[in-house]
């Protein structure tokens, strides 16, 4: 029987969506996600009355515009695995936008409740620069696309390359519990890719008192859901992974605390 925590894609609606999860489907409060893909020419046209949106051209070439302002052409990665920064614009909430493919799209629309009233803003490429963390076979490659260092209301954006025979999210780490100074309570999704696309990866997510304790076996296309526990990521050799992590919460800080049996792994030299 497949996990409740996997959501796997499905054939294109007339919108373009291939896969989406809200509040409702995933039985949590902030975290919104979709994947859309566009065939050039095609348009995608997005409104959120009560939620913020962080619009990211995983891959392609796309014009965007979100109220009265016009981005023009953005993205421009071939696949998610290029090393280049995505595309993305953030939207507040009830401001209507627009993306229109230039060519084959890969749209993400990560979403999670605001206010009306913000200014939609590009994301510039600069502001996501490719950072290397960990060491050895825990080495990934982050970017950070909307860091609680950027203006949101409650949306955390970043995304990740794990490397074949690497581990991400390791050691494992949980963010579910509020905890002033000690760890937020942070919803949230993984939106898997892999290099070649026939591979997989493998997703636990566990809680301290095994009350959640599933491993997931993600394919090409795959989300794992995280409503809490520790969610650590193996990429099998010769299949590098990437994935889209969308987090929110009541509060929009990324504090995390390490199982205490494997926190070892950190202090080492």
């Amino acid at each position: 029987m497949m996990s409740k925590l996997l959501v796997r894609p499905h054939a294109p609606d007339p919108s373009g969506s291939v896969l989406e999860i809200t509040p409702q489907s995933a039985g949590w409060t902030h975290v919104g996600f979709r994947v859309i893909k566009l065939a050039a020419g095609e348009t995608f046209d997005g409104a959120e009355p009560g939620r913020e949106t962080c619009v990211v051209v995983m891959s392609g070439t796309a014009e965007v515009t979100a109220g009265d302002l016009s981005f023009g052409a953005i993205g421009g990665r071939t696949s998610v695995f290029e090393d280049k920064a995505p595309g993305a614009v953030y939207v507040p909430a009830a401001t209507t936008y627009a993306v229109t493919a230039a060519n084959a799209v890969e749209l993400a629309l990560c979403t999670a409740p605001g206010k009306p009233g913000g200014r939609a803003r590009l994301i510039a490429e600069v502001d996501m620069p490719r950072e290397t963390r960990g060491k050895g076979t825990n080495t990934r490659l982050v970017r950070n696309i909307l860091p609680e260092t950027a203006p949101a209301e409650g949306l955390l954006v970043v995304e990740v390359i794990t490397p074949g025979g690497h581990w991400s999210s390791y050691p494992p780490h949980k963010h579910d519990t509020a905890a002033e100074g000690e760890e937020t309570a942070l919803e949230e999704t993984y939106y898997h890719r892999l290099n070649p696309p026939q591979g997989f990866a493998f997703q636990r997510v566990y809680t301290d008192d095994r009350s959640l304790d599933e491993t997931v076996c993600v394919q090409d296309g795959d989300v794992v859901m995280v409503p809490r526990g520790y969610h650590p990521v193996g990429a099998p050799h010769g299949y590098d992974l990437y994935y889209l992590n969308v987090m929110a919460g009541p509060h929009r800080k990324w504090i995390f605390r390490n199982d205490p049996a494997h926190d070892w792994i950190m202090r080492q030299a």
